[in-house]
């Protein structure tokens, strides 16, 4: 991943508390930062139980995931991170791109610690993430949208 990700995402962000374009530019930044990213995008608590996609790059994503399916749901269920090295053996997962190999998925917390929004990235490579990938991209999650209040 990019090294300079983080510092570019913090002077592209700095100051806004909208949600959305925070998401906006957060998933475009990191979808080119890393040819590993087919898809990148956040999928929103929209209701109880309920993700709704929110802003992406890469080909159609689902519109609508409930909590109690996929690898985004187990995202939004646990609130814990998804680190999925094969999403074949993956129980229930939800294949919006049949070239979908591996997953990483990250829930998103406002900064009352609201869960507001899963981040999800696909690759068509077969065990593409790591730990470390999961890391950063929380820390740059929880940096970006610490300020945003939803209530």
């Amino acid at each position: 991943m990019d090294g300079q990700l983080q510092a570019r995402i913090s002077a592209l962000t700095e100051g806004e508390t909208d949600p959305i374009a925070l998401m906006a530019t957060v998933v475009c930044e990191v979808h080119h930062s890393d040819t590993r990213f087919d898809w990148t995008g956040f999928y929103r608590v929209v209701a109880p139980q309920l993700l709704k996609i929110g802003p992406y790059q890469g080909g159609h994503g689902c519109l609508m995931i409930p909590f109690d399916r996929g690898v985004c749901g187990a995202a939004a269920r646990t609130g814990e991170a998804q680190l999925v090295a094969d999403v074949d053996a993956f129980p229930d997962h939800i294949a919006c791109a049949s070239s979908t190999r591996s997953e990483l998925v990250l829930p998103v917390w406002d900064g009352d610690q609201n869960l507001i929004a899963v981040f999800d990235i696909d690759s068509d490579q077969s065990n593409a993430f790591v730990q470390e990938d999961a890391d950063r991209l929380t820390e740059i999650l929880k940096n970006v949208f610490s300020t945003v209040r939803i209530s």
